[in-house]
């Protein structure tokens, strides 16, 4: 018997997100390009978040003898934060590597169709009207997990 999947909200909102990704970007070109772009991104925010916590480290230091600013991060916190984003970044390098890798890979339009037909199933147009009268019936099964008892 398949596993239901978790009904927790992060791994709702995560469902959620993974299939308006796979409709709004159901080629294998879209998807090469949407993790491109999304590691480029991460990378791009983590290195600025990165030199600005460097910065901010760094002009502490330095006026060490003038009045304690109020501040809302503390030096141990950025030194924290500065040792876990460096860790990300490499990671982040190494994915990037990979995903070239990806990059070599092409596939015929008759092969983006049939991505584009599988996208169609693995995640359907959630206001396509089937369903919602799906849905709407789901929603009103006495026994549907979602119910409460209510007396």
């Amino acid at each position: 018997m398949a596993e239901e999947p978790c009904q927790c909200s992060d791994c709702q909102r995560f469902y959620k997100q993974h299939d308006r990704l796979i409709r709004e970007y159901p080629t294998f070109k879209q998807q090469q390009e949407l993790n491109w772009a999304s590691i480029q991104s991460f990378r791009t925010l983590c290195t600025k978040v990165t030199d600005e916590l460097q910065r901010k480290l760094s002009e502490r230091d330095s006026n060490e003898d003038n009045v304690l600013e109020e501040t809302h991060i503390t030096n141990t916190e950025i030194t924290e934060a500065l040792d876990e984003l460096e860790s990300v970044n490499a990671y982040l390098y190494s994915i990037e590597a990979l995903i070239e890798k990806i990059f070599d890979t092409k596939v015929s339009n008759n092969i983006e169709s049939k991505f584009k037909e599988i996208a169609n199933e693995l995640a359907p147009d959630p206001l396509n009207l089937d369903r919602l009268i799906l849905n709407r019936l789901f929603h009103q099964t006495p026994d549907s997990p979602d119910k409460k008892n209510i007396n």
